[in-house]
């Protein structure tokens, strides 16, 4: 069982800046990759960016260039820097860690709370 903590949301005026933080329970090194998704009311959840345990990065085209994804081995923590943030970007955004360990037939997938972005002046 991993349990994700979310941090960070808020409310931000456009082309200001938020940093999401995923705190993990167990050390990230024990997680196949770690990433942010958004999901808007009435909306599926969406790929805002994601890390692989190789440090592979992507991210989604919406993004691409304001949005950075990093972490913190030490902490356990992976963030999300998002810069020149728009109205279009206010949403629930949710960490998640994909987990797979020999034998199993699938990824695991464990799921943040949920943190409010809010890009409004």
């Amino acid at each position: 069982q991993v349990q994700l903590v979310e941090s960070g949301g808020g409310l931000v005026q456009p082309g200001g800046s938020l940093r999401l933080s995923c705190a993990a329970s167990i050390s990230i090194f024990s997680i196949n990759a770690m990433g942010w998704y958004r999901q808007g009311p009435g909306k599926q959840r969406e790929l805002v960016s994601a890390l692989t345990n190789g440090g592979t990065t992507n991210y989604a085209d919406s993004v691409k260039g304001r949005f950075t994804i990093s972490r913190d081995n030490a902490k356990n923590t992976v963030y999300l820097q998002m810069n020149s943030l728009k109205p279009e970007d206010t949403t629930v955004y949710y960490c998640n860690a994909k987990v797979y360990r020999s034998g199993w037939t699938s990824v695991r997938d464990y799921w943040g709370q949920g943190t409010q972005v809010t890009v409004s002046s």
